[in-house]
């Protein structure tokens, strides 16, 4: 196990009321848990977003900490947090990564693997 570590595991929603299909709108939450799985308490300083939509327009987010807050994780504490993005298309993907300092000053990047947003199949 590496002393720097964090996981993050993703779940999305797609928000059906904030939405406007006819005008190529949709909106999507994302729930995100990032959990510090290494062995050293360590510090989410800032967050990079690349969110690609079905027509492979891409689109990136750079931004100091998540929703606010640049969380101080001991090891074992998790950080959850709810956040969205809108896109053109009813499918698209986000990927990304964290940039962590710990407490011992080592700089390390936290990989966000990639998710799938897209509207929920229905059946008629």
């Amino acid at each position: 196990m590496s002393s720097y570590e964090f996981t993050v595991t993703v779940q999305t929603q797609y928000l059906e009321e904030q939405s406007d299909p006819a005008r190529s709108h949709y909106v999507f939450a994302y729930a995100i848990t990032i959990k510090n799985t290494g062995g050293i308490a360590a510090q989410l300083i800032s967050r990079h977003w690349v969110i690609t939509d079905a027509n492979n327009h891409t689109e990136e987010v750079r931004g100091l900490g998540v929703v606010g807050n640049q969380p101080l994780l001991q090891p074992g504490e998790q950080f959850e947090y709810t956040s969205g993005t809108s896109m053109a298309t009813p499918q698209g993907s986000m990927r990304g990564e964290y940039f962590c300092v710990a407490e011992d000053g080592h700089r390390f990047e936290v990989p966000i693997p990639e998710f799938v947003l897209s509207l929920p199949r229905t059946l008629h």
